[in-house]
């Protein structure tokens, strides 16, 4: 589904049969011009989604961008402008704030982790637990922050996580089972201690995730295989903890929180008095 599509289903879902709180002000459909302002400081992400929200709406309204996404900005900074019909504006307001603000908080709360990571090897991935219907944008807004994308889906990349390594049985099993079948894709496998990361390396994995480790088993996973195998943490992963984490040597940590547990940017929108 396109970022157009899924667009045309938000208005659609607000809008309904009507905006009759806007219908029945019967305004004037003269010019007016709108403000969308930050109310707290943050990283952008979204605004070619909003304007093309408010073009959706009345391609006839004129949109004027002070910013672009992955610009940092402060409580009070003006981001865009909307001029024209108010009912338009009015009718594309929400939706557009919906997008904008939480695609600006992935966006910000990956670059504050992103920032812990600084001066070591490790790579930001972001996860599969995103809005449904919403991964290409959320995905988009990690990178906008600085982050890196996992795999996209369950189609392009081998990921053995407990479930199917339970179902065949072991991990050199379910490894021998994809290995058959002569594949491009990378394989990854995820393990929750040392002597299963030795199984998986032995199978010929291209990466092992550490789940829900400790801190010093991760150190003694990456010095024992650090240099075989990419090592992938996730779990747990904090503000807190990550820099900690990327010190150990590993290649990759991931969180799902980046997608699931942001804080959406305050962003208003004011039509000027």
């Amino acid at each position: 589904m396109t970022w157009s599509e899924i667009i045309r289903l938000a208005l659609a879902e607000d809008i309904g049969s009507g905006d009759i709180s806007t219908r029945y002000l019967d305004l004037e459909p003269i010019t007016e011009q709108a403000f969308m302002i930050a109310k707290a400081g943050g990283i952008l992400a979204g605004l070619e989604i909003a304007r093309e929200v408010f073009l959706t709406v009345d391609r006839t309204l004129k949109i004027t961008m002070y910013c672009k996404d992955g610009d940092k900005v402060n409580r009070g900074k003006e981001i865009m402008r909307v001029e024209g019909n108010p009912s338009s504006i009015l009718q594309g307001e929400r939706t557009a704030l919906n997008f904008l603000q939480r695609l600006s908080g992935i966006a910000t709360l990956t670059h504050a982790l992103v920032s812990e990571l600084a001066g070591t090897q490790a790579k930001l991935l972001d996860t599969r637990k995103t809005t449904p219907l919403l991964r290409g944008m959320e995905k988009y807004a990690v990178r906008i922050g600085g982050g890196y994308n996992h795999r996209f889906g369950l189609y392009d990349m081998v990921m053995l996580k407990e479930n199917h390594i339970r179902a065949c049985g072991g991990i050199s099993e379910a490894v021998r089972r994809v290995k058959l079948h002569n594949t491009s894709y990378k394989v990854e496998v995820e393990v929750t201690n040392i002597v299963e990361l030795e199984e998986a390396v032995r199978a010929g994995v291209d990466r092992v995730m550490l789940d829900n480790m400790e801190l010093p088993e991760i150190k003694a996973c990456v010095k024992r295989f650090g240099r075989k195998v990419e090592l992938e943490v996730s779990g747990g992963v904090t503000a807190a903890n990550i820099r900690k984490i990327a010190e150990t040597g590993v290649h990759y940590i991931s969180s799902g929180a980046l997608t699931h547990s942001y804080k959406s940017l305050d962003i208003s929108l004011l039509f000027k008095e």
